[in-house]
């Protein structure tokens, strides 16, 4: 099974782990889950709408990272997930 990763567990960033998948699912630990969770899986939804992938598996630990931060991890790790 293909895997990508990227990003840290460092303040302020996030590690994304994505994975093939015949299904969808998103998975979110965050130190800010009950503030920021809806966000953070709208910018996952939005990235993943945008490079038009249906089918994958998300881990999104977050230690506080913006939007824009959760975005360029997540496509790096697809990135690193296709080129597996």
């Amino acid at each position: 099974m293909k895997t990508g990763i990227c990003g840290s567990l460092e303040s302020n960033d996030c590690l994304i782990t994505v994975e093939e998948s015949d299904t969808f699912e998103i998975v979110i630990e965050s130190i800010v889950y009950d503030f920021y969770a809806d966000q953070i899986e709208k910018v996952i939804i939005d990235t993943l709408n945008e490079l038009g992938i249906v089918h994958i598996k998300v881990f999104c630990n977050d230690k506080g990272a913006l939007d824009y931060t959760i975005k360029s991890r997540l496509e790096t790790a697809i990135e690193r997930m296709r080129s597996s």
